[in-house]
């Protein structure tokens, strides 16, 4: 019996909100019932929100990943741009599915492998692709003509201090400001720009006031009070535009390496130049010179902030935890009459971030003597070529036996024989006369078209075994590299040693007593490092963290 596996997607919030999905999964399912296809409940997959333009979609990674690890006949999608929005990744798609031995229908498209099907499902994926380029330049035309022509309706909400008037029949969208509001913007501006008061002051002098955020909640964040500062809605110029999309994947920060993630996001979003910014004139609640004095004042703090690393870059940037309350070290400092002074300290242990003060005891640590210790350790590590070598051994090991190339290479050669299998006893049955001419004509071409798809796939993956053999087998020269290495430890830049030190290490555990190095290698024993800290690695897995800034420890 046919095995199939159904794939719904739907793009935007509304959609999602008027479950719009569900219709397609109902269609989806009626056409396996009319196959007479088996349907795993599990082998439903459904992206809802998601867009058509890119690849990186949770359910769509399922499958992918399903296809790849088990024998699926048929993949069942509506149409051709719900399983993507650009011809490239339909053909990207389908192909792969192929290799794999697993076709592709739509119910809403072309249900055979002749060549005209084929070529009407490209012609469909060029339509669609075509429909979505159309779509978004009409959409970002129109709204970017709008907010040239001054309206309002482009910005669709207010910052705190206003309230968003929707459009109506005869009046338009526009900004109102809300005075008891509007008192405390003022004063928050005049206190950063005339009496120098900090933001985290500013934070906590709003949440003393009991007024609610605009997202309603009763305490004040510094970095909320930092985007008001910059925004010049409140000098009277509205901005619009002021972010974009780059295509330039998004750096992995410390909770995605934590979670074991190598793939970023495919896009991240960035702040457009100011010259571009598209201003729309709304009720000023400071006045311009206040506005740019502010500026001014926060372009200093960006230029001379003590958490500032892109001048001074810190070794354990990103890696430190605190072993106690599982939140993040970052890193400040001091200065004293003759030197400036760095240190790391737990985000636990600030009273204003939290509403009921610090969380956490541990105190502040020397970041020089911490760098020393953790970079002599690793250094003392990479000295050794033995252990570098038995995780080397260890690996080559576990890909030959456990890969996910090898196996599925068995699964593929396992689908080969059935599809080889079925050819010969085709050609048998006409032989013997049980079946017609007609009849072998019509289910020959389909098992041909597997037997060559998994022939293929056979191929690809024996390069991939052989490009992984190969790769292995650089580790002839280790020791000649780590004693090369180890010679210029010590004046290697601080960048090139964050480089080593993420390689190596997944994470760096504060203590009152102790340092706790987790390796990404294994070690044999536990290794001591001077005075009271010790460095070990713990093999324990990583807990689900509850914070973005927390690791999850208890």
């Amino acid at each position: 019996m046919t095995n199939v596996a159904i794939y719904a997607r739907v793009s935007s919030d509304r959609q999602k909100k008027n479950e719009t999905i569900v219709s397609q999964t109902a269609a989806l399912r009626e056409r396996a019932r009319e196959m007479g296809a088996t349907l795993p409940e599990e082998w439903v997959f459904e992206d809802d929100g998601h867009s058509g333009g890119t690849l990186t979609r949770p359910a769509l990674e399922r499958l992918r990943d399903l296809v790849a690890a088990v024998q699926i006949d048929v993949v069942l999608c509506y149409s051709p741009d719900r399983l993507a929005r650009k011809f490239a990744y339909q053909a990207l798609l389908i192909e792969e599915f192929a290799r794999a031995g697993t076709r592709v229908e739509f119910v809403k498209g072309p249900r055979g492998d002749s060549p005209e099907d084929q070529l009407l499902v490209q012609f469909q994926g060029m339509f669609a692709e075509y429909e979505k380029a159309q779509i978004l330049e009409r959409y970002r035309r129109g709204k970017a003509y709008r907010a040239r022509s001054g309206s309002v309706n482009v910005l669709s909400g207010a910052p705190f201090g206003y309230h968003y008037r929707r459009r109506a029949d005869k009046l338009g969208a526009g900004y109102e400001v809300v005075e008891h509001e509007a008192v405390l913007v003022a004063e928050m501006f005049r206190r950063y720009a005339d009496e120098g008061v900090s933001i985290a002051d500013l934070a906590r002098w709003l949440t003393e006031q009991g007024v609610p955020t605009c997202t309603g909640k009763n305490r004040w964040d510094r970095s909320v009070i930092w985007g008001m500062l910059r925004n010049p809605a409140y000098a009277g110029r509205a901005g619009f535009g002021k972010t974009m999309v780059d295509n330039t994947p998004a750096g992995l920060n410390r909770r995605a390496r934590l979670e074991g993630r190598s793939t970023p996001r495919p896009t991240k979003t960035v702040d457009r130049p100011r010259d571009e910014w598209v201003e729309i004139a709304v009720p000023a609640i400071v006045s311009e010179e206040t506005f740019a004095r502010v500026a001014a004042r926060l372009e200093e703090n960006k230029r001379f902030a003590t958490r500032n690393t892109k001048t001074t870059p810190s070794l354990l940037q990103g890696l430190a935890a605190c072993s106690a309350c599982g939140y993040g070290y970052y890193r400040t400092s001091t200065r004293t009459s003759s030197k400036k002074i760095y240190y790391y300290r737990c985000l636990g242990s600030d009273d204003y971030r939290y509403e009921n003060g610090r969380v956490c005891q541990n105190k502040p640590v020397r970041a020089d003597y911490i760098d020393d210790v953790v970079w002599e350790h690793i250094t003392k590590l990479l000295g050794d070529p033995t252990l570098i070598q038995e995780e080397i051994d260890r690996r080559l090991n576990q890909a030959r036996h456990s890969d996910p190339a090898t196996r599925q290479r068995e699964q593929v050669e396992y689908a080969l024989t059935k599809a080889t299998t079925a050819i010969t006893r085709m050609i048998e049955a006409f032989q013997e006369q049980l079946i017609t001419i007609d009849e072998l004509r019509a289910r020959m071409p389909e098992l041909r078209t597997r037997e060559t798809n998994l022939r293929g796939r056979l191929e690809a993956l024996d390069g991939q075994i052989a490009d992984r053999d190969l790769y292995l087998t650089l580790a002839a020269d280790l020791e000649g590299f780590l004693s090369q290495l180890s010679e210029s430890a010590k004046s290697v830049e601080i960048i090139d040693r964050q480089r080593v030190l993420r390689l190596l290490v997944k994470d760096v555990l504060i203590g009152p007593e102790k340092i706790a190095i987790r390796h990404r290698i294994p070690l044999r024993q536990r290794s001591s490092t001077d005075g009271a800290s010790a460095a070990r690695s713990d093999t324990e897995g990583d807990r689900t963290a509850s914070c973005q800034v927390r690791w999850g420890r208890k």
